[in-house]
């Protein structure tokens, strides 16, 4: 499923249905300790002080939430640009970071309208993924990453999360379903793009291990060994029965067989000089610090392309992409009109700071 936000992770709305008084007309609504505040429709809340700039529908955006979101929102920037093209996007990122606090509102409210189907069941299961992906074991480990590096904990991650899976569903239902992209379109991009969809290239070769020993005796017989374990190579003798024969490594069991393994996962030397061979050819005796190797190329493959329709869905999220962002925009301009947003404080002032 499409991962369309309209903020980066760092600035998803940070403002939730946070309890309100009713605001004076033309001045933001502030909280007085002691007393019970109220959402925009009138439902009592707890006490809290609060300064309110913006009520979208039955949604609030508050100074200290737009001050949090805009501050992550920086960070993300500053991770990503530099030089005048950060500067560039500093200009504007207070004004599009609120309206996108106000456009995630939109779309939560119509995510409502429409049924979302996103549950906490949902939620939670994206939230095991990243773990898994993560290599966090425990829910704690994840907050503790989170902490550091949002300064969130895990509770408002998942709300972010929830924020976010609605946003999805919401666009894909209403907009990028009904962006056409034709079939020749999507096996063109295929075509012209084929690098981006091959495989890592693979290799599976046959290992000959001998321990050298500590001393220069012992080192002596193993050359002498790997010498006439070479003579009996030359014989006709098969490589992997000499394997199970003689060699120190637990490959042996296999015959020395690695299986198909990718560049990289060998010690250089040893994958330098298998990747020399041809199929079925051993190598000269390879020494590294403890043992001797011998390795025998079982085959090689050059990098395989996947197939066209493993990788269509994929093509066709990044060719609707450009072509839906002026119906997004259109979509959220919309929902903006059929709104019921107030500024409570001018929006020239907020976005001054």
């Amino acid at each position: 499923m499409r991962w369309f936000l309209l903020l980066p992770l760092l600035a998803l709305p940070m403002a939730c249905k946070k309890p309100v008084a009713k605001p004076q007309p033309g001045a933001a609504a502030i909280v007085e300790p002691g007393k019970s505040e109220a959402t925009v429709d009138g439902t009592p809340k707890a006490d809290i002080r609060e300064e309110i700039l913006v009520a979208v529908n039955k949604h609030i955006i508050t100074r200290r939430s737009l001050s949090q979101a805009v501050e992550q929102q920086h960070a993300a920037l500053y991770r990503q640009f530099s030089g005048k093209e950060l500067d560039e996007k500093l200009k504007d990122a207070r004004e599009k970071t609120l309206q996108g606090l106000m456009d995630a509102f939109l779309l939560e409210d119509k995510g409502t309208e429409l049924g979302s189907p996103i549950t906490d069941d949902y939620v939670r299961s994206n939230i095991d993924g990243i773990k898994k992906e993560n290599n966090f074991a425990t829910d704690a480990d994840l907050e503790r990453a989170l902490k550091a590096s949002l300064g969130i904990g895990l509770p408002e991650f998942i709300k972010r999360q929830k924020q976010q899976s609605i946003q999805q569903f919401v666009l894909q239902r209403e907009v990028f379903s009904k962006v056409a992209v034709e079939d020749n379109e999507l096996r063109a991009y295929y075509e012209d793009h084929k690098d981006e969809y091959r495989l890592p290239s693979r290799f599976r070769i046959r290992e000959l291990v001998i321990a050298k020993g500590a001393g220069a005796e012992d080192q002596a017989a193993a050359r002498k060994q790997m010498e006439t374990i070479q003579a009996e190579l030359k014989g006709g003798k098969p490589f992997e029965e000499l394997a199970r024969l003689h060699s120190t490594s637990p490959s042996k069991a296999t015959g020395g067989d690695l299986g198909w393994m990718s560049k990289g996962f060998l010690r250089g030397s040893i994958e330098e000089a298998a990747l020399k061979l041809k199929p079925e050819q051993v190598s000269a005796p390879i020494e590294t610090d403890k043992d001797l190797y011998l390795v025998q190329l079982v085959a090689l493959e050059d990098a395989p392309m996947k197939a066209f329709a493993e990788v269509k869905p994929k093509i066709l999220e990044k060719l609707q992409e450009p072509k839906a962002q002026n119906a997004i925009e259109q979509y959220l301009s919309n929902l903006r009109m059929r709104a019921n947003i107030r500024y409570l404080v001018p929006k020239e002032q907020i976005l001054k700071g």
